[in-house]
């Protein structure tokens, strides 16, 4: 593959601008910006919740996630490489059959739930949270230059898994789930 990035800083973002693989300069702030880092944030933390998961043996879930960075690493790319398509429907796909056989286990949800019970439980839920930042700020891009491809179906579906994945990790640890309790009724 070679060495592609021979030279970390290169003193040309200096100003607020930064380029794209297109060789468009856009100001950090652009939304195609916004979204890369949107999707980099999920990709860090999503690092952060594998690592957890190693640690404590669940190679189950780490098999379904751990392609997900190679895929939100791809995402990335067609952000900042416009005209580049990486993602295809079998990824969307391959999300989608994860999302059904876990929701089989779990059965329905008959309650809300909060992102606590174990640090992985918390740490998937920060990733799915993210995962929907990611979203909002693809859509918001997606509004001003559309997106080609199957980006957006992806890291939409990517945040249900997320939320399926809290839901396991938490079953596989023998950790019930916090329900959320409503205020009670003022008087």
């Amino acid at each position: 593959m070679g060495y592609r990035l021979s030279k970390i800083y290169t003193r040309t973002g200096d100003k607020g601008e930064t380029g794209l693989g297109d060789g468009r300069r856009v100001p950090k702030d652009h939304p195609r910006i916004e979204a890369i880092g949107e999707v980099d944030s999920l990709n860090s933390q999503l690092g952060v919740l594998l690592a957890g998961l190693a640690e404590v043996g669940l190679s189950e879930l780490s098999e379904v996630l751990a392609p997900c960075q190679h895929r939100l690493f791809d995402l990335g790319g067609e952000l900042a490489m416009p005209s580049y398509q990486a993602l295809n429907g079998a990824e969307v796909q391959r999300l989608e059959a994860a999302i059904d056989h876990w929701n089989e286990e779990l059965g329905p949800l008959k309650n809300f739930i909060l992102p606590s019970g174990s640090m992985l439980v918390a740490q998937a839920h920060v990733c799915r949270s993210l995962a929907r930042s990611a979203e909002r700020r693809c859509q918001q891009l997606n509004a001003v230059e559309p997106l080609e491809g199957v980006g957006l179906a992806y890291i939409n579906r990517l945040s249900d898994l997320l939320f399926v994945a809290a839901r396991i990790i938490g079953r596989r640890q023998g950790i019930a789930e916090v329900l959320w309790q409503p205020a009670a009724k003022p008087e």
